[in-house]
């Protein structure tokens, strides 16, 4: 059998130009060659991308942040992102007094910059192919649980080897369920501190009415600096601004670590998706939005204290019905029924048994899920869902895992976890309000008290025994939450350290009800683990034929390992009789203020605008400051903040979002409607000189006068 990256380099050997579709990895990019890079639009040297003697190049700068991207904008340690990355930021500096959220923030000077606490950033310095290392670890004839567990042990090991180096972070990534395996080298940067965030309304502005549409009107920027030693870090590349912005037509490309996407799934586990996650995903957050909002009319520090969750919340309701819809419009299952048809005449005819075998075997493993699927959800939504459920599971296994060998420990929660995950539990005591908390619970509780009869949660049932009413189970969550320390922020630090015996010792219902929901979870792990074992076995067969069918590149799935898409700043119709232009304007922003929420821009913006068809930032074809583009680059979660930059290196833009019309891009491309969002930086260098006066920055930036 050939190695992926032989086969892969075998299909890229006459590969034409296929700008658009395809988040590529770091060796794709460099396999397909100069001409291919040309072909993109793109004038810069192959070299100048990565240089693997080096160990630097463009790539080195989409580093990675907290659930987002960034890049460098300057051999100061100057940072840039989307806004809505450093939300918690924001909230971590505000109080009722003075909400930074709402009004924004912006450091004169290096000494006025705000410590971003347990903020991190990733800066890639090597990429590694170690696909036969992991091969060669797992035992002939292993079962899928044997199979997944020393796949594992093998990442543990890679990892705990990698990490040798003092501030340095590795990450190993599976790619197609195991079709090969890579382990990334990050130098880690600890030192972070807010520099410039625009107010909510301009960061956010259109708010939940626009977001995942067009036009946009959205300057969703914000500034860090990194340090290090306690001077401004001083990246190995960084991206020169450009104040000349970019046209329609125009070449870029989008840099950054997007999350998950789901095109090499089949049409079984999307159909999953479409009937059942999304829905309940769906119901969920438009109950817990409706609470989240009742709770801030009541209280203000609710409103500060949930600021993050709630526009996540929003995010994800809405992104769960642009899937479906999606889904739906572009007939994605239907598409991939049939593709899979002709893949599997393909092996038919290529005599692939193991491929046809596959394609079998993962079809049956989604019908093994489904049996248990409600009372699954509800134990995911733990982890991100009530703050005392999800501390106390948390604590739980930690406890637990801390009594094994480092080597032995479960991901997450091993020795060089724990600073994130003690930092994680400390930051999020600012998104703390216990009112609302008790209801979230209550939700939660109420949801799980109705699971069908052979998918109980029995911790929950002998908590919650005879309680029918939805206001006697909001008090006994409310005595829960009141008899806990886990609410109190050093005594969770306390419990952190603290044995299993410990916290039974403490005869804490909440406590006692972490750790038995956590044996729960503890439980699904292992039966996720066996599947991930079946897959690790099935999927690269079934990959393996796909990609021989296709005849051409394709594209691996993403998985937060660093991608770079390439396309063309583009309009679309997304209906008969309807084409959107590629860019937005301050003139529409003007046109869209209402004075309310979420179309109330502030009065300086107002005011300068009134001006903006003279200043220098100004595009002489629009005869107007830019706001936002699109392009036809193909991002999806995760690559928040990344960079966009030109065919000369620079950049043009910040990616934040994608239209409606492509949120099902996470299932398959259609260049008719592929289009991600990003705001224009001439945008941000104009709210820096003419509303913000920041000269200095920009004098750092480049682009003084």
């Amino acid at each position: 059998m050939p190695k992926p990256i032989v086969l892969l380099s075998f299909v890229l050997a006459a590969a034409p130009s296929f700008a658009g579709e395809g988040k590529w990895t770091p060796e794709q990019v460099l396999l397909q060659g100069p001409a291919w890079v040309k072909a993109q639009g793109f004038t810069l040297p192959l070299e100048r991308l990565w240089n693997a003697k080096t160990k630097t190049g463009l790539l080195a700068n989409a580093v990675q942040l907290p659930g987002c991207s960034g890049s460098f904008i300057s051999k100061t340690g100057l940072l840039i992102t989307n806004h809505h990355c450093v939300v918690g930021v924001l909230q971590e500096h505000s109080s009722p007094e003075k909400n930074l959220v709402a009004v924004g923030f912006l450091a004169r000077t290096q000494a006025d910059e705000k410590r971003a606490a347990a903020f991190r950033v990733q800066v890639p310095v090597a990429f590694r192919d170690v696909t036969k290392e992991v091969q060669a670890a797992v035992p002939a004839g292993a079962d899928d649980l044997t199979r997944f567990r020393a796949v594992e042990a093998t990442q543990k090991q890679l990892v705990a080897d990698c990490e040798k180096k003092p501030r340095t972070r590795c990450q190993f990534a599976a790619f197609d369920g195991g079709l090969f395996f890579t382990l990334t080298e990050f130098h880690e940067l600890t030192d972070l501190r807010l520099v410039w965030a625009p107010p909510t309304m301009v960061g956010d502005y259109g708010g939940e009415t626009d977001n995942w549409s067009w036009p946009r009107h959205t300057g969703d920027f914000s500034m860090l600096r990194a340090y290090e030693d306690g001077k401004p870090y001083t990246p190995p590349v960084y991206f020169p601004v450009s104040t000349e912005g970019v046209k329609p037509g125009s070449p870029v490309a989008v840099l950054g670590y997007p999350g998950v996407s789901y095109r090499a799934w089949l049409a079984a586990e999307m159909a999953e998706r479409r009937e059942r996650y999304f829905p309940a995903i769906e119901a969920l957050t438009t109950e817990w939005i409706r609470i989240v909002e009742d709770e801030g009319a009541k209280d203000p520090k609710a409103l500060i204290a949930a600021a993050d969750d709630l526009r996540t919340l929003l995010n994800r309701r809405k992104n769960a019905q642009g899937q479906v819809a999606g889904l739906e419009r572009g007939k994605i299952l239907d598409k991939q029924r049939a593709a899979e048809a002709d893949v599997l005449a393909f092996a038919q005819k290529r005599e692939l048994a193991a491929a046809i075998g596959a394609h079998a075997e993962l079809t049956k493993l989604v019908q093994e899920k489904l049996a248990t699927w409600d009372r699954d959800f509800l134990l995911d939504v733990v982890a991100w869902g009530p703050l005392p459920l999800s501390w106390a599971t948390t604590l739980a296994r930690r406890a637990t895992e801390a009594q094994k060998p480092d080597l032995e420990r479960e991901p997450g929660f091993m020795e060089r976890d724990l600073g994130r995950l003690r930092d994680r539990l400390d930051r999020e005591q600012k998104s703390l309000h216990v009112g609302l908390e008790r209801r979230l619970i209550t939700s939660w509780v109420i949801r799980a008290l109705a699971l069908p009869k052979d998918q109980r949660l029995a911790p929950v049932d002998a908590l919650f025994a005879g309680l029918k009413d939805d206001a006697a189970i909001a008090a006994k969550v409310d005595g829960l939450l009141k008899a806990s320390p886990v609410l109190e922020l050093e005594a969770r630090r306390a419990l952190f350290d603290a044995t299993p015996e410990a916290h039974r010792a403490r005869k804490d219902p909440l406590l006692d009800l972490g750790a038995a929901l956590d044996a729960e979870r503890k439980a699904l792990k292992d039966r996720r683990d066996r599947w991930n074992g079946a897959f690790y076995r099935l999927r690269p067969e079934w990959r393996r034929a796909v990609i021989a069918h296709a005849g051409k590149p394709v594209a691996p799935d993403a998985n937060s390992t660093l991608r770079v898409t390439f396309g063309k700043v583009s309009g679309y119709a997304p209906k008969d009789g309807v084409t959107f232009l590629p860019q937005t304007t301050l003139a529409g922003m003007v046109a869209k203020h209402t004075g309310k929420d979420p179309f109330d821009a502030p009065a300086a913006v107002l005011a300068a605008a009134q001006k903006r068809a003279t200043t220098r930032f100004a595009d002489k074809a629009l005869g107007d400051v830019p706001i936002d583009f699109l392009s036809d680059c193909d991002t999806t979660g995760g690559n928040s903040g990344s960079p966009t930059i030109d065919g000369q290196g620079r950049l043009v833009g910040v990616n934040f979002d994608r239209v409606w019309e492509n949120v099902a891009n996470d299932f398959g491309y259609n260049p008719a409607v592929a289009r991600n969002v990003n705001a224009d930086v001439r945008y941000a260098l104009w709210l820096l000189e003419q509303v913000e006066g920041a000269n200095d920055l920009l004098k750092e930036l480049g682009a003084s006068q």
